[in-house]
């Protein structure tokens, strides 16, 4: 993979992100949208039509994943496109104060990590991802919910009776499942990379697996 100097931002407390505070301050980070522009981007948190019903990063901030993460949503996206669907990621990176916030507006570890206990969100590492589809015209389509849903009808089974939503959402899964990415049961819009241990140091792997048990039930 070749990416040009522009994509990357290297986190070590650039003054642009001070409002937000770095989660883990040496993580080589890539702009989503300059790696793979087919790829929509809409940062929820970046705006007031989320949760905590506040902007939790910079007005303007990127959507940034690790590096090694950026061939995993092409492959997807790639798969999406033969399909005339395309990604449309609502988060990716957060910075750890954001992280921070979103707890206290949350406060339900069922949805959202607690940055005080164990690794915090897979999200403040750069390896996971909250994402929808969109069709040839970014216009978006029928899902179970929308972003930031914290009900029963946000999980990753859906039990509805609407085909198109049911084919959307097994649409989504498949294409990342096939790019190396597991959901999490809880929401059907989070995505978290199959191999995380080795993009974390050893004992905060081992903290998460003490956490919860089976990687394959998730971290938010």
């Amino acid at each position: 993979m070749t990416l040009t100097p522009s994509a990357f931002a290297v986190i070590i407390g650039f003054a642009a992100f001070s409002e937000c505070g770095i989660a883990q301050d040496k993580i080589r980070l890539v702009d989503i949208k300059s790696a793979d522009p087919t790829i929509v981007v809409d940062l929820r948190y970046a705006g007031t039509n989320n949760v905590a019903g506040r902007r939790l990063y910079p007005k303007d901030m990127p959507a940034f994943i690790r590096p090694e993460i950026v061939p995993r949503l092409r492959a997807a996206q790639k798969f999406l496109r033969s399909f005339d669907y395309r990604l449309k990621i609502w988060d990716a990176y957060r910075p750890e104060a954001a992280q921070k916030s979103l707890w206290r507006a949350i406060h339900n570890s069922d949805y959202v990590a607690d940055p005080e206990v164990g690794p915090g969100s897979m999200h403040t590492w750069g390896i996971a991802v909250d994402c929808t589809l969109v069709d040839t015209f970014n216009r978006p389509v029928a899902m179970p919910t929308d972003f930031d849903n914290f009900t029963p009808a946000a999980m990753s089974r859906y039990s509805g009776t609407d085909r198109a939503v049911r084919n959307h959402l097994r649409l989504l899964q498949v294409a990342m499942a096939a790019s190396g990415f597991y959901g999490f049961r809880s929401e059907w819009w989070h995505f978290t990379v199959k191999d995380w241990p080795k993009f974390l140091p050893p004992e905060e792997a081992k903290r998460v697996a003490q956490l919860f048990g089976s990687p394959t039930k998730g971290v938010p």
